[in-house]
C-alpha cells in the first residue's frame, strides 16, 4: 500500500481502475431486477454532468491556472490545452463508428453489431475520464488526484445505470447489460496509465495535460450529457441534478485540498 501511495504512476493506474469499475456498481440495481423510469435516469445523468463540470473547473483548470504566470501563458498553455481536449473528443466522435440510445448510429458506417457501437460510444467518453485521473496524479500531489478520481467514480455510478437499463429495455439479459456497463468503464485505466506516465516523466506538460483533460470532459458534458438528460421531457429535473452534483463535487474537492494541505 505504501508503495502505491508513493508512486504517482501506481496511484494513477489504481485510482483510474477503481473509478472505471464504478460503472459496475451503477449496474447492480439492474442486475438485481430493478426497473428505472426515464425521469430517474435523466436526474442521475444530470447529477453526473454536474460532478464532471465541478471536477473540470476546480480539480483540473484551477491547478492548471496556478502553474502558469501571466495572460500569455493562460492563453498558450491553459487555453490551448483546453481547446485541444475538446477537439480530441470531437474527432474521436466523428471518425470512430458508434451509436447512442437516443440519436442512433454516428460516425463512419460500420457492420458492427449495435451493442458494440453503443459500447464504443461510452468508451469514447470514458477514455478522457481515465486520462483526467492519470494526469491529476501525475504531478505527485494527492490533493489534486483524489478529487478527480472521486469525481469520475461518482459520475460513473449513474453512467453505469444509464448504460445497463436501456440495454435491458432493448432486449439484452440483465447479466449481459451489467457486464457491458462494467466493461465500458474498464477502458479508463488505459487512459489513466497514459496520462500519468506522460506527466510523471515530463512534468512540464502538466498544466497542458490538466487543461486538455478538462476540455475533453467539458466537451462531453455539453455535447452529450446535458442534451441527452434534457431530451426526455425532464429538463428541469436534470438541471437540478446538475446543480446537486456540482455542489457535492465542489465541496468534496475543497475537503480533499484541506485534508492534504493543497
Amino acid at each position: 500500500m505504501q508503495i502505491v501511495l508513493s508512486d504517482p504512476i501506481a496511484m494513477g493506474l489504481v485510482a483510474s481502475l477503481f473509478a472505471g469499475a464504478a460503472t459496475g456498481i451503477g449496474a447492480i440495481p439492474v442486475l438485481l431486477g430493478g426497473n428505472f423510469s426515464r425521469r430517474t435516469l435523466d436526474l442521475m445523468l444530470g447529477f453526473a454532468a454536474g460532478v464532471m463540470l465541478a471536477a473540470s473547473a476546480f480539480s483540473l483548470l484551477v491547478p492548471a491556472f496556478e502553474m502558469v504566470t501571466g495572460w500569455v501563458e493562460v492563453i498558450t498553455v491553459v487555453g490551448l490545452g483546453f481547446g485541444l481536449g475538446g477537439l480530441f473528443v470531437h474527432l474521436a466522435d466523428k471518425y470512430i463508428p458508434h451509436a447512442h440510445f437516443e440519436t442512433g448510429v454516428e460516425g463512419p458506417s460500420s457492420s458492427m453489431a449495435r451493442v458494440w457501437l453503443l459500447v464504443l460510444a461510452i468508451t469514447i467518453h470514458n477514455f478522457p475520464e481515465g486520462l483526467a485521473v492519470g494526469v491529476a496524479f501525475g504531478g505527485g500531489d494527492p490533493s489534486m488526484g483524489f478529487p478527480v478520481a472521486i469525481a469520475i467514480g461518482l459520475q460513473n455510478i449513474p453512467e453505469g445505470l444509464a448504460v445497463a437499463a436501456p440495454l435491458v429495455r432493448e432486449g439484452y439479459s440483465r447479466n449481459k447489460a451489467a457486464l457491458l456497463a462494467l466493461g465500458t468503464g474498464l477502458v479508463e485505466p488505459i487512459g489513466g496509465l497514459i496520462g500519468v506516465s506522460v506527466v510523471a516523466f515530463t512534468s512540464i506538460l502538466l498544466p497542458y495535460a490538466l487543461a486538455f483533460a478538462a476540455g475533453a470532459m467539458v466537451f462531453i458534458i455539453g455535447d452529450e450529457m446535458v442534451p441527452e438528460s434534457h431530451s426526455g421531457g425532464n429538463a428541469r429535473l436534470a438541471t437540478w441534478g446538475i446543480m446537486i452534483g456540482f455542489i457535492i463535487m465542489m465541496t468534496l474537492d475543497n475537503i480533499f485540498k484541506f485534508l492534504f494541505g493543497g
